[in-house]
């Protein structure tokens, strides 16, 4: 016969009620909606809508209680897998560190934009193959690992890019950032034919107002050179076009949106501008007077579908969508905490230097090592990854007692970092995230959120990120 237990047996609350004991815990969230209000569970991000007017007899109901209960487990488990189960599938390849423009909000220092290194065609292919070894059988069946050329300016060793992407195209799925102004009707060919996504950068859609952030280092306009990288990617599906938002042309993105839809551009990014250099903190929004351009421009796209049958994706905000609709069909890694820089993907200097994120570049305390020397497990475990890998919004003010913290992430760590002090701040736009998820459950309320999504976007819900949508 066993001895009894000394400790009484474990006596927890049937979890009869909302928010004390073991009930579920749910949120309520001004969305900013006449009818419906939301409700979510800040640490599993589970979310329901309700009306207003049946708010208490919502969170009084035993039925919608006991789903509550149910499905708590399974998005729990949705969220651990997507904040810390993700492998590494993507790299992006800094090829160089040289740019022909001097943007003024630039992430990458300017001595290294000036002068910086630059891949040889010898050093690109022995990266490749090593980042092929490395793969080789860790990819799910059917997938190939990414890399995407970035930079500074990619395109400025473009001759050694085409080589790689020819003769390595069976074993990569390739991508490249890249302004625009150095890519020419042969360039622009073998991408298309390589089925290669392809993002260019432009603010604004005129000159006058594009050329305040965007220009060379003579101060010359390439607002044209822009034009003519989209003219010659016209009406291929893989291509996008960046948009960083600043203080300069916040207010023109209606406009914006406009140009991009006339060009037929299929999918776009209105990217909060990133505050990790100081030259960019110089152009920062607020909150309060960006979101409402951003707003504006976000349902502008949505008349333009109504009004042609023609999407303009804004990918950053469909993310958002897609973050509380189906979580494990995201495509971009920059709004969950950790990010997926460091565990997801990493950035690949020229001298073989190995960072979290591009956006660290520039940044040495953040390099883990260099993939020439190196095992590549063996950085992903080093202390400057881990930093970055480590960064919980629960550790963080005021995200830990945000209820939309996991639609959000506290992005950017780089930028947090430099422009707060420590990689346990939030970033620069916390008022506009937030802002951000009201509006995605505003639409979802009113059940036009797949007007704002690729068509077929579930179609594969296990693609948890898709740099060719960055």
């Amino acid at each position: 016969m066993s001895q009894r237990s000394r400790f009484e047996p474990a006596a927890p609350s049937r979890g009869r009620f909302v928010n004390t004991g073991n009930g579920p815990t749910l949120v309520p969230i001004d969305i900013g909606h006449d009818t419906y209000i939301g409700l979510v569970d800040p640490d599993t991000a589970f979310w329901s809508l309700t009306r207003k007017d049946a708010l208490a007899d919502t969170l009084a109901d035993e039925t919608f209680l006991s789903a509550c209960r149910e499905k708590a487990g399974a998005f729990a488990e949705e969220m651990d897998a997507l904040r810390f189960g993700l492998g590494l599938s993507a790299v992006y390849i800094n090829p160089t560190e040289r740019c022909n423009l001097n943007c003024t909000y630039c992430y990458i220092p300017e001595s290294m934009r000036r002068g910086g290194g630059q891949m040889t065609e010898a050093e690109l292919f022995r990266s490749l193959e090593i980042l092929h070894g490395y793969f080789d059988g860790k990819m799910p069946e059917g997938r190939l690992p990414q890399v995407i050329f970035h930079g500074a300016e990619p395109l400025m060793c473009r001759q050694i890019i085409y080589k790689a992407i020819e003769r390595y195209s069976d074993r990569f799925r390739f991508g490249v950032q890249t302004n625009g102004t150095l890519l020419d009707a042969e360039g622009a060919a073998l991408l298309r034919e390589t089925g290669t996504s392809v993002g260019l950068s432009l603010d604004a859609p005129v000159a006058g107002i594009a050329d305040r952030t965007r220009k060379s280092w003579m101060g010359d306009s390439v607002f044209e050179k822009t034009l003519e990288a989209m003219r010659l990617l016209k009406g291929y599906g893989s291509y996008s076009v960046i948009c960083t938002v600043t203080s300069e042309n916040m207010a023109h993105l209606s406009s914006l949106v406009d140009f991009f839809h006339e060009q037929e551009v299929p999918t776009t990014m209105l990217n909060m501008v990133r505050c990790t250099m100081p030259n960019a903190r110089s152009i920062k929004p607020a909150d309060e007077a960006v979101f409402p351009c951003f707003e504006a421009a976000i349902r502008r796209t949505h008349e333009l579908y109504r009004q042609t049958g023609r999407k303009l994706v804004v990918a950053n905000f469909a993310n958002i969508l897609i973050s509380i609709i189906a979580p494990s069909a995201r495509r971009l890694m920059c709004d969950i905490s950790p990010c997926g820089g460091g565990r997801v993907f990493f950035a690949l200097a020229p001298d073989g230097s190995m960072y979290p994120c591009s956006e660290f570049i520039g940044l040495p305390e953040f390099c883990g090592g260099n993939l020439f020397e190196d095992e590549i497990d063996k950085v992903l475990e080093s202390a400057p990854f881990r930093r970055v890998t480590g960064r919980r919004v629960e550790a963080i003010e005021p995200c830990a007692g945000c209820a939309v913290r996991h639609f959000c992430g506290a992005p950017c760590p780089a930028e947090a970092n430099e422009m707060r002090g420590g990689l346990d701040r939030p970033g620069a736009f916390c008022e506009f995230y937030e802002e951000q998820v009201r509006l995605a459950l505003r639409l979802i309320a009113d059940g036009v959120a797949d007007d704002f999504l690729w068509d077929g976007w579930d179609k594969d819900t296990e693609t948890v990120f898709d740099a060719d949508r960055l």
